[in-house]
């Protein structure tokens, strides 16, 4: 495995993540996902960009979650014309599109340190994974009060600690990313500013028995220091076969 992850050394630096949860027709979420994945991996890497996952989301199947990589906001813009306007989506957009119930749940977020950018893992590997994907992901989403974001993220790492503690491995953490949008045609939201900490679990065993009831808790604390809008959401995400954010040894 430690080979695998000296392939994917030169993938580093994207400092503009796009968090979308697309919202799809019911019955139609395990399609999506194999057609996205098929399909829109390897092109947007080819173009610069990453997937660093993607997922449906436990508590609502309608709804896909992906995050994607740039290297910057004009990479983002000049990536995005580039996929949405090529070859490869004019002949799968269709297929996407006439499943697709809302594509405007989107957050713009840079990582909030050079050591908490999103963690980039190797590629599936079709023959040695060819059994699925492994482990749950987890998103908690704080919705914090505009100019407190330091604050947040300073009282928070005790709470970030604590997940580390209880066996989650820590993927990123990421807060609103506040400049122009330079693809307009896919609007992000305006109702930040948000952090977002990001996790990978082994099994549902340690996700129940450990990693919610901290969740609840750090949850409670947080809401109590004064400086979120809103109360936390906790986001559980499975992956996709392909998604390269799963749960790997070492």
């Amino acid at each position: 495995m430690a080979q695998a992850h000296e392939r994917v050394a030169h993938l580093r630096d994207f400092r503009v993540v796009e968090l979308r949860r697309y919202r799809v027709k019911a019955g139609t979420g395990q399609a999506f996902g194999r057609y996205f994945e098929s399909f829109f991996p390897e092109a947007f890497q080819q173009l610069g960009s990453i997937i660093f996952g993607q997922f449906l989301e436990r508590a609502d199947p309608t709804v896909f979650t992906w995050l994607r990589g740039f290297r910057d906001m004009a990479a983002l813009g000049a990536v995005k014309q580039a996929f949405y306007d090529g070859p490869l989506w004019k002949e799968h957009g269709p297929t996407m599109n006439e499943r697709l119930v809302d594509f405007s749940d989107a957050l713009l977020l840079r990582p909030v340190g050079a050591d908490r950018e999103v963690l980039l893992l190797p590629a599936v590997d079709p023959v040695r994974e060819a059994d699925g994907p492994r482990g749950v992901v987890v998103a908690q989403i704080f919705a914090v009060v505009p100019g407190q974001e330091d604050a947040l993220l300073h009282v928070a790492e005790r709470t970030f600690a604590g997940y580390r503690a209880a066996g989650a491995r820590e993927a990123a953490v990421l807060g609103t990313l506040d400049v122009p949008n330079t693809f307009p045609r896919h609007p992000f939201r305006n109702d930040g500013p948000f952090l977002v900490w990001l996790g990978i679990l082994p099994d549902d065993g340690l996700l129940a028995r450990r990693f919610e009831p901290d969740a609840v808790r750090g949850a409670r604390e947080l809401s109590g220091t004064g400086l979120l809008r809103a109360s936390p959401e906790l986001v559980v995400l499975d992956p996709t076969p392909r998604s390269r954010l799963r749960w790997l040894p070492g």
